[in-house]
């Protein structure tokens, strides 16, 4: 296993490496003795040509002297983790995340005991999979110690060591190991990985609600999401985490139906093909991962007589979209799409899921003004008429004109009063 290699200098090169917030990072800490590279996903993403998020630097330098220099040269600094020696250094508005080199003493999940150093290879070495612990030196220099290098030349995600402590040190890397393979894995997971997080899976019991939710908000739109969360159930292990039945062939409809449309991945409305058939799914599935309020909401609806949503015409469809806005219409018509199976491929699917873009729901045009000068008095029965009076302006199709709409109005009124005897 080499140190390093030179070979991939060339895609690694780039602007964000050579100028901007990280590079000006690099430049403050690559002085009087000290070393600092680029560490973790970002060098992954750029030698796979992938695009470069979030970019995380390691340094010799202990948090004291990060900061102290970071001072001199007059750039914010937050120290997010002192503790275990992260200092977060604000450049141009960009977050740049620094950590001084570190080895695990103690591992019990995210409260592990560190002791600082200056070993890039101890560094390496406890990060999670080969993938993520490489380092990459601003001449384009990337080190590998842990045999990352081979496995991101063939898409494979492994632990570093022994996957069995690995997941020990922390059970969120049991979701996290899927995650990763959904997003830039290929074939089939590692074997040993698999069969060290199947061992593990009561551990998954112990993780809070919160971290749960946000691996599998980033799983769910993941490129291999689809196979992965097969895996993961094929394991026995996804049930652990969603607390229901998955629904692999609509998840799988979601995917594509998004990728029809051109829409984002939705990390909601795919949870939603693969966990949701009733509002009550939804309910358990928020308490599970303790969802927000509006993401609850959202998967609610989508659950809510979604198979409704099947044989509409257009005109139904409108009413539709009134009544539940266009995207709650959207979402569900998604739904019942994914869900739709061997009737997928049909053209009226994607006519209906692209209703909102054609036409837009108009506003009741009929005010509680318009009976009172009817001669119906303010009260409780104002509010019913113009209920009934909306209900017959949805069946005649939305009509905007005036004459309609007082035939709307004189018709509601008068059945009203002949129904209440009035």
């Amino acid at each position: 296993m080499s140190e390093s290699s030179r070979g991939s200098a060339a895609v690694i090169a780039g602007a964000w490496l050579t100028s901007g917030p990280a590079a000006r990072v690099l430049a403050l800490l690559n002085t009087e003795g000290e070393e600092a590279r680029v560490v973790g996903g970002a060098v992954r993403n750029a030698l796979l040509n992938l695009p470069v998020g979030e970019i995380d630097i390691a340094t010799t330098a202990l948090p004291e002297e990060v900061v102290r220099r970071a001072r001199v040269a007059r750039i914010k600094c937050v120290p997010t983790g002192l503790e275990h020696g992260t200092v977060t250094l604000v450049i141009e508005g960009t977050p740049v995340e620094v950590t001084t080199l570190r080895e695990d003493i103690e591992t019990f999940g995210r409260k592990a005991k560190v002791a600082f150093g200056r070993d890039w290879a101890r560094d390496a070495e406890r990060r999670d999979f080969t993938i993520n612990g490489l380092s990459l030196s601003t001449d384009g220099t990337v080190h590998d110690y842990v045999g990352g290098l081979p496995d991101i030349a063939a898409r494979r995600v492994r632990f570093i060591g022994d996957p069995a402590r690995r997941i020990g040190e922390d059970f969120l890397r049991i979701l996290r190991f899927f995650r990763i393979h959904a997003a830039y894995g290929e074939g089939e997971p590692d074997q040993a990985a698999r069969d060290a997080c199947i061992a593990a899976r009561d551990g998954l019991d112990l993780l809070s609600a919160e971290r749960l939710r946000m691996e599998m908000l980033k799983l769910v739109v993941a490129r291999g999401a689809a196979d992965a969360l097969v895996a993961m159930d094929d394991a026995g292990l996804l049930g652990r985490i969603t607390a229901g039945v998955s629904y692999h062939g609509p998840f799988a409809g979601m995917v594509e139906a998004e990728r029809m449309l051109g829409f984002v991945a939705d990390p909601i409305r795919r949870l939603g093909a693969l966990t949701v058939a009733t509002p009550e799914d939804a309910k358990r599935l928020s308490t599970r991962l303790r969802l927000s309020n509006a993401e609850t909401k959202r998967l609610d609806s989508m659950g809510h007589r979604w198979w409704r949503m099947r044989g509409m015409d257009e005109e139904v469809a409108r009413r539709r979209v009134y009544r539940l806005g266009a995207d709650r219409y959207t979402e569900r018509v998604m739904l019942a799409w994914a869900r739709s199976g061997q009737d997928f491929s049909a053209p009226r699917w994607r006519d209906l899921a692209t209703l909102t873009r054609r036409w837009t729901a108009p506003v009741f045009p009929l005010k509680a003004a318009d009976f009172i000068a009817r001669g119906l008095k303010e009260g409780p029965a104002l509010g019913h008429v113009l209920t009934l009076a909306e209900d017959a302006w949805l069946a005649a199709n939305f009509p905007l004109d005036a004459a309609s709409l007082a035939t709307i109005a004189d018709q509601t009124l008068q059945r009203f009063r002949h129904d209440h005897r009035l």
